[in-house]
């Protein structure tokens, strides 16, 4: 039987969602609490995508099998009150056995929040930026994004993702007081796509590069013509659909 299960988690102390050796992950943290709660052997947990080093989810989703029904509602308490503060239940559902957490999501939509405040209590969730940005010449860059499929210019090297095509449905920036945001949403993304978009779209927004030199920057299937990655700590994963 499947269960998928809905959460929420501060990515600040953790290096991403995914085990890796010697580091602390969400994935471990959770892995380690439900394995004390299900002493099922082999128990695993799968997660509907991977978040780097200091990235935030304020929707995130995994699926676990068991081989017996169970109460949800006591894996959701039990979950919550083993869990570290930073990391959140919000539900657990039984589902069919063919969803899968990753591969059944059909879209992503991703947050980055950039603060022209220097604000102490907010420095883990925002990147603080100093620089004029031009927010309009930003959004006409966002609109040169649905005129492509292949983003490899907004990829690491050396991933082992069969393609590069990626459908955007969604991209824009607005302000929001002294803070900018941008959401962007897509079927499905590569690793580090948002953040050197992000990085990229700064350097539009600084006047550095223009819309046709943005639109060159992706034709060029090149991550050296791209900006630099913005930091990860401004990036929410923040919402699922399946």
């Amino acid at each position: 039987m499947r269960y998928l299960v809905e959460i929420q988690y501060d990515g600040t102390h953790y290096h991403g969602w995914q085990i890796q050796p010697n580091a602390i992950t969400v994935q471990e943290t959770i892995l380690e609490r439900l394995s004390k709660i299900i002493p099922q052997q082999g128990l695993n947990i799968v997660g509907c995508g991977r978040t780097d080093t200091g990235v935030h989810a304020s929707q995130f989703f995994f699926h676990f099998d068991v081989a017996e029904e169970i109460d949800a509602e006591q894996i959701s308490f039990k979950l919550n009150h083993m869990l570290p503060d930073d990391i959140a239940v919000k539900g657990v559902v039984l589902v069919a056995d063919e969803l899968h957490a990753r591969f059944s999501a059909k879209s992503r939509t991703y947050h980055y929040y950039l603060n022209f405040q220097k604000d102490p209590f907010d420095r883990f969730h925002t990147y603080y930026y100093t620089k004029e940005l031009d927010v309009e010449a930003m959004n006409q860059a966002c609109k040169q994004l649905f005129n492509h499929k292949d983003f490899t210019s907004f990829s690491k090297v050396k991933t082992d993702t069969k393609t590069n095509d990626c459908i955007i449905t969604e991209a824009h920036w607005q302000i929001e007081g002294t803070k900018i945001i941008f959401t962007i949403t897509a079927n499905r993304f590569l690793r580090n796509m948002v953040r050197a978009i992000v990085g990229t779209m700064l350097e539009v927004g600084e006047h550095k590069l223009s819309l046709d030199g943005f639109n060159k920057v992706i034709e060029a299937k090149d991550r050296g013509k791209a900006g630099k990655s913005v930091p990860g700590h401004g990036l929410f994963l923040a919402k699922i659909k399946y």
